[in-house]
């Protein structure tokens, strides 16, 4: 029988470690300086082994013609030359990771500064942990530079953790930008503290959802009184009682938006990610599901007042000094005990809440606290479940392992590849392309647990599962080749690399450059090896044989130079894989596909250029 994991497994292990640590009242106190420096301030502390790293919530957001057609969102690939180059953002078939192009801008200003990047080094090198904090705007900021830093480390040992604190800050980005955070194992590393009546986090930046001009004019402004130097002075904002009322239904309207939302949509919406810490007068609880911290923020709104917009916004220095006195406590009151542990947390945490005195909203929070519970087995049973499944499917990969073996020994001298490719109706070759198959299930289950977050999230840090899905890559991928050839899916969606490349394959080569990056290689081969050790080896052979075909057919020079360069550059990589015996026996096998290639290569070039050295 399955054992039933706890019902807020990680996002109450975060929230009770946070309350136990002066973390969030150090991440404050940062905040304040950096919003009393002014204007796109920010500050750099070190205290004990924790550096602190602060983003003033006091900025310019540039919004350039405020218009209403226009989504705000943009694609983070736009930034993926720098700062986000190692993060993998979303994959075929999937909305682009999205951010807010205005949040972007302002991070985009920050991240080439000498004086930042500097003082960030600085603490990479004398602290273990790096806090990311920032107050409003600034907390926003802080989840960027949380994500470059988070990126820039996968190439960095020993691991440095990397934590982001926000106060109070908007959304960021799109849902693909929360699934990216989830496969990368990050969410963790994020955590907005939100009063429950703040409607600051609420009102969505995007103003291509504010339904008319005049709302979109009473938003700006309350955007340019929140991002200008008098923003600290509430006593300055002159908001009549009928803007107050504006506003908070406007962020109203926009969680109801969201929370109506459908599963599979809001690709250009945005969306929560990591976890959310709510507090209020009575207590505090953290939450990690998306669509629960959507209904949590709707509904405690709903229990809130337009005359109390204003002041929640800067509480959270009152709510700081509290957490570690009130927050996340699991006691039994009087009217609990005749209730399971379970029921008695969940009656603790509305309490937390301050909505168990609210008879009309009560029963609905309750349930939105339920849909944080994870049933079944917890990530470390799933894990070892796993774990049995995979030496199940040992057998499958001894058997492709064996099939391998008999290529390359064959008299007919094609390798492992070529003889998949060109192979026949045997009952042998279908029984390994069954096995190719069901691999390939397993493979890609383990990769959906790992994007719903149901696994341990450092198992794909782990040596074992490494290894495994590197050597099952090296073996299998040359099949999945041979087949996308074969099946003559390269004239339907193009070049296998850039166009029918398995995500699988996309993100085993990312564990495995991480893995590299922290443990150096052994001694130099003196033999070839058991599987060529580019998985993609045979796609690039594909390619370069279609560009030797296109030049012995166009006789015109300027259109054969591009693909000269190509073929000189592939012979290149190739030579030095062959030299380095970095490939498996199949590849130098005589009738194999790369041998042929490489011999009307060279008569080519013979002929076309005689007069070069070929050599």
């Amino acid at each position: 029988m399955d054992i039933e994991a706890s019902p807020f497994e990680t996002s109450e292990m975060l929230g009770t470690f946070l309350a136990s640590t002066p973390l969030p009242k150090e991440a404050w106190r940062v905040c304040s300086t950096a919003n009393a420096m002014g204007c796109g301030a920010f500050v750099v502390e070190q205290v004990g082994g924790v550096g602190y790293v602060a983003f003033s919530g006091i900025q310019q957001l540039p919004v350039p013609d405020w218009d209403p057609n226009r989504s705000m969102l943009v694609p983070l690939d736009a930034a993926s030359h720098g700062p986000f180059a190692l993060l993998k953002c979303h994959y075929d078939g999937e909305e682009p990771v999205m951010v807010h192009a205005g949040l972007l801008h302002l991070f985009l200003h920050y991240h080439p500064r000498p004086d930042l990047q500097s003082q960030i080094h600085s603490l990479l090198a004398e602290t273990k942990l790096i806090v990311i904090t920032g107050h409003s705007i600034g907390g926003s900021i802080a989840f960027l530079a949380a994500l470059w830093l988070l990126s820039y480390l996968k190439s960095i040992f020993p691991p440095i953790s990397v934590l982001c604190i926000g106060f109070g800050s908007p959304f960021l980005g799109n849902k693909s930008l929360s699934r990216a955070v989830l496969r990368e194992s990050w969410s963790g590393s994020f955590c907005n503290v939100m009063s429950t009546h703040d409607i600051m986090p609420r009102l969505s930046l995007d103003h291509s959802l504010v339904p008319t001009p005049q709302w979109q004019a009473l938003i700006r402004f309350w955007y340019t009184y929140m991002m200008s130097p008098n923003s600290i002075n509430f006593a300055n904002l002159q908001l009549t009682e009928e803007d107050k009322a504006w506003l908070f239904y406007l962020a109203v309207a926009n969680m109801e938006r969201l929370v109506h939302a459908e599963e599979g949509s809001g690709g250009r919406s945005f969306w929560p990610f990591g976890n959310y810490l709510f507090c209020s007068e009575e207590g505090a609880i953290c939450l990690d599901n998306a669509v629960s911290v959507n209904k949590m923020m709707h509904l405690m709104l709903r229990i809130g007042s337009p005359n109390c917009i204003t002041e929640e916004h800067l509480k959270y220095g009152r709510y700081v000094e509290r957490l570690p006195h009130q927050s996340l406590k699991r006691s039994f009151m009087e009217g609990d005990l005749s209730e399971s542990s379970y029921e008695a947390s969940l009656s603790m945490a509305l309490n937390s809440m301050g909505a168990s005195r609210q008879l009309s909203i009560a029963p609905i929070a309750k349930d939105c606290l339920k849909m944080t519970r994870r049933m079944g087995r917890s990530p470390n049973l799933k894990a070892a479940n796993l774990s049995i499944k995979l030496s199940k499917i040992a057998p499958y990969k001894l058997e492709i392992q064996w099939y391998k073996a008999c290529c390359d020994d064959s008299n007919e001298q094609r390798g492992y590849y070529d003889s998949f490719k060109h192979r026949g109706a045997s009952k042998r070759e279908f029984k390994i392309n069954m096995n190719r198959i069901m691999l390939e299930a397993f493979w890609d289950g383990v990769i959906r647990m790992m994007d719903k977050n149901e696994l341990p999230h450092d198992l794909h840090k782990s040596s074992k599962w490494v290894t495994a899905s590197q050597v099952y890559m090296l073996l299998v991928e040359p099949l999945d080749i041979a087949e996308y050839y074969r099946s003559g899916m390269h004239h339907k969606k193009g070049h296998y690399i850039s166009n029918g490349r398995a995500r699988r394959y996309e993100i085993f080569d990312q564990l495995w450059i991480e893995r590299v990056c922290r443990k150096k290689l052994g001694n130099r081969r003196t033999r070839y090896a058991g599987s060529t050790q580019d998985s993609c080896f045979w796609a690039r052979v594909e390619e370069a044989k279609e560009w030797l075909d296109k030049i012995k057919r166009d006789s015109e020079p300027a259109n054969r130079a591009p693909l000269w360069d190509r073929l000189i550059e592939f012979e290149t990589y190739a030579m030095k894989k062959v030299e380095g015996l970095e490939v498996s026996t199949d590849v130098v096998a005589k009738n194999s596909s790369f041998s042929l290639w490489l011999e009307g290569w060279r008569a080519s070039k013979s002929q076309i250029y005689p007069l070069k050295d070929i050599n």
